[in-house]
């Protein structure tokens, strides 16, 4: 008789599952079904695609990946076909989902209707967060942007339920709060229309900004082009402590890499120090890449995210990622294009701007720097909140800080405003008191909702053109971003610095040195900062501001008024004649930065986003002559007579004539707004010739029709004169790879030839010869 002894008996025991296994298939990922939000219960998550997308590029590819090659070529359309080269290759991608703020909702749902599909091919939700402004408070002004904005909201509403989308109402919070709270998920793909959807990175989604064009795409069911992203790792180590934060990270990279280095390349964070850091914390780190021109930024994913999901009532997809965390994180020997090394344990807060969000000073620093640099020492405004920074963490703590000056008897000597990021978090802050303290000692509670961070803010403390110091736990500073006032010098730091400098009054203080002197006249110094990183007693909903599509969508009737000033349907553009084009003049030769909010303005000119006529009169109002170093002002080269840019490019379109536009380097960087390159093409613009583009700015131009152009030689630029004609030679043989010819006819008879690079694709070149990326899916359509 033969007797196994134990180490025989378990050897045998693989046999005996391989043999079971050739009866019964190994479980597969996909065999689970896990909804991707609580409000889509029909739309699951797609773990099995990447799974399947995955062996294919391992057996293609044979090196490491990063986490972000994981997910972006795990949602390939054809993973077997597609050319994958870093920086060269454009991708074709499925994403799992779209997001929509209301600014750039209405535009994309305009050409969504104009594309004859009756439902999104994919779970799409728009947000109203841009459209409310600050002025008295919370309950007053979202009133008030309720009843002035009532045909937008009202159009947004049909629309959304017309076509199976999901609606966020006004007072709901800000798009890239909600998405955190309900939508995002580990290993995700989804695409949105403001530049800041890269927040979601911080659940571990590769979440990019894009034009509404790009978005009505995907929901029409087209594939979504991007160009193979580079990869920069970030190498977190240490542990983040005391009045260091996680936007402290970020505030640092942008100083390492300025607004243009992460152009064309996703940032992935990975390492040890990763595990001191909240998922919100995360999330703002992703959020503010946006200022370094990077396509996305993500985290991997780890027990913090676990925590948040869980906390968010979404426990089924934190268990279902933790089986598939081999896939949401990055291999061991994965190269990077780039490599940053970043100690938390060493890294101070920091203090970024004026004027450009990588202008970054350590807070040890900052003081020297602003007697130095002459900056408005009074700090009349402090500002927290804000997509970046409106988690229940970064609350609490700014809290702690403000219940600390309260107890030695101490008011702001700052104005000081609070914009909640969500709904939910402003019920839970009011529940747990934390408003209670802001308005103690003085602050305002605003909406939630964009406000002050994009323009939506009625500030009438300060006169314009006045110089004056504002500081916020914003995202970006560009001149006039905030209040339209070009000599406000705006500073971005943390939500502690923030809240502790709104007691001193001056942006020399420095709270982790400087005293104060209490209402009983005795100096003190405030505490290291503390706070919870999620509620202890969970979350309030609060209102609730969620319409679901409803189930007859058929007889849903959109709402346009043919008389709207704030609504217009779309008209196709023109395609292409065919002919070489000669004799353009420049519109406006650019000097310097030119975001988008240079290019269309927002503030007062949201209430036209969904009117293309009427928001054309914004074009390039902001951006600088370098004729004669003024904005919105340009010599019309046919009637010699100065006017402002859109009523030139009017009059020229008026007379059948194309024209140029000269740019310098990044231009367009910011916001994702399409009605950056969709102002141009409607008022008759052919070209926007540059040194540089940022990345969603470009692709909006070429999907509109617009010829994106970069002189090959960027010191060209200077060849360039503002009165000069040009030529645009080689369209005819118009191919991807190809340079194009500039002819600089010049008014002393003199001329120059001048080589133009482009990155069309053969797609994108389709869409140039149709009129845009519209015609050429709507012709399809109909064949």
């Amino acid at each position: 008789m033969l007797t196994l002894t134990r180490t025989a008996r378990d050897a045998t025991r693989p046999l005996q599952r391989l043999a079971a296994g050739l009866a019964t298939a190994a479980p597969r990922i996909g065999d689970t079904k896990v909804p991707m939000s609580l409000f889509e219960k029909d739309a699951y998550i797609n773990y099995q695609r990447i799974e399947d997308n995955l062996a294919v590029i391992r057996e293609r590819l044979r090196r490491p990946l990063t986490l972000s090659e994981k997910i972006v070529y795990g949602h390939l359309d054809d993973p077997h076909s597609q050319d994958i080269e870093r920086g060269v290759s454009y991708l074709k991608l499925r994403p799992d989902r779209v997001a929509c703020q209301d600014a750039t909702a209405q535009m994309a749902l305009l050409q969504f209707m104009s594309a004859g599909m009756d439902t999104a091919a994919v779970p799409t939700t728009v947000h109203c967060d841009h459209l409310i402004e600050a002025q008295v408070g919370g309950v007053k002004d979202l009133q008030r942007a309720i009843d002035i904005n009532k045909e937008v909201y009202d159009f947004l509403a049909t629309a959304t339920a017309k076509y199976g989308l999901g609606f966020w109402k006004p007072g709901s919070g800000i798009i890239h709060q909600i998405i955190l709270e309900n939508y995002a998920f580990p290993g995700g793909l989804m695409i949105g229309t403001d530049s800041h959807t890269p927040n979601a990175g911080g659940l571990g989604m590769v979440a990019c900004g894009v034009g509404g064009a790009d978005a009505v795409d995907v929901m029409a069911g087209i594939p979504w082009e991007l160009k193979c992203p580079k990869v920069i790792g970030v190498n977190l180590t240490g542990k983040i402590s005391g009045w260091t934060t996680p936007k402290d990270v970020i505030l640092k990279v942008a100083g390492i890499l300025t607004v243009k280095g992460g152009t064309g390349a996703i940032v992935e964070y990975r390492g040890p120090g990763v595990e001191s850091l909240s998922c919100t914390g995360m999330a703002t780190i992703c959020n503010m890449g946006a200022e370094i021109g990077a396509t996305t930024s993500l985290f991997p994913f780890n027990r913090r995210m676990v925590d948040y999901l869980n906390a968010t009532k979404r426990h089924e997809i934190a268990q279902y990622a933790q089986r598939f965390a081999h896939n949401l994180t990055g291999d061991e020997g994965a190269e990077y294009d780039q490599n940053i090394e970043i100690n938390l344990s060493e890294l101070e807060p920091h203090i970024n701007g004026p004027f450009t969000p990588d202008l970054a000073t350590p807070l040890s620093k900052f003081a020297t720097e602003v007697k130095k640099s002459k900056w408005p020492e009074e700090l009349k405004v402090a500002l927290i909140g804000s997509c970046t920074n409106s988690s229940y963490e970064d609350m609490s703590r700014s809290a702690s800080i403000a219940q600390e000056a309260a107890d030695h008897g101490l008011q702001v000597k700052s104005k000081f405003t609070i914009t909640p990021g969500s709904e939910q978090v402003r019920s839970t802050i009011e529940r747990d008191g934390q408003i209670g303290v802001f308005e103690d000692v003085g602050g305002l509670v605003l909406a939630n909702a964009c406000g002050p961070c994009i323009g939506q803010w009625d500030r009438r403390d300060v006169k314009k053109g006045e110089p004056n110091s504002i500081i916020t736990s914003y995202n970006r500073n560009f001149t006039g971003r905030n209040d339209a006032n070009p000599a406000t010098h705006a500073f971005v730091a943390s939500p502690d610095i923030v809240t502790a400098m709104a007691f001193a009054g001056d942006l020399t203080f420095n709270p982790m040195k400087d005293t104060l002197i209490g209402a009983d006249g005795k100096p003190f110094k405030f505490s290291d900062p503390s706070g919870f990183e999620l509620p202890p007693r969970g979350y309030d909903p609060g209102q609730d501001t969620f319409q679901p599509p409803p189930a007859d969508r058929a007889s849903v009737n959109v709402a346009v008024d043919p008389k709207s000033d704030r609504l217009q349907l779309l008209q196709p553009f023109e395609p292409w004649d065919g002919k070489t084009p000669t004799d353009l003049p420049i519109l406006i030769k650019v000097k310097g930065k030119c975001t988008t909010d240079h290019i269309s303005a927002g503030g007062p000119w949201l209430k036209y986003r969904g009117h293309l006529q009427n928001i054309s009169q914004n074009l390039l109002i902001g951006a600088i002559n370098s004729e004669n170093g003024e904005p919105n002002k340009v010599k019309n080269q046919f009637t010699g007579e100065y006017d402002s840019v859109p009523q030139t490019a009017a009059y020229y379109k008026s007379k059948g004539v194309k024209w140029v536009v000269i740019g310098d380097h990044n231009y367009g960087e910011g916001s994702s707004r399409e009605h950056a390159a969709l102002e141009p093409r409607y008022l008759g613009g052919l070209a926007i010739i540059v040194r540089s583009f940022a990345r969603i700015h470009e692709t909006n131009l070429k999907k509109q029709g617009m010829l994106a152009l970069t002189f090959t030689n960027p010191e060209d630029y200077d060849k360039i004169r503002p009165d000069d004609k040009v030529d645009i030679l080689g369209l005819e043989s118009f191919a991807p790879g190809k340079n194009l010819t500039l002819v600089a006819k010049h008014v002393d008879g003199t001329k120059d030839e001048i080589s133009l690079s482009h990155s069309f694709n053969e797609g994108q070149i389709e869409w140039f010869k149709a009129g845009s990326a519209l015609n050429l899916m709507a012709t399809k359509a109909k064949q």
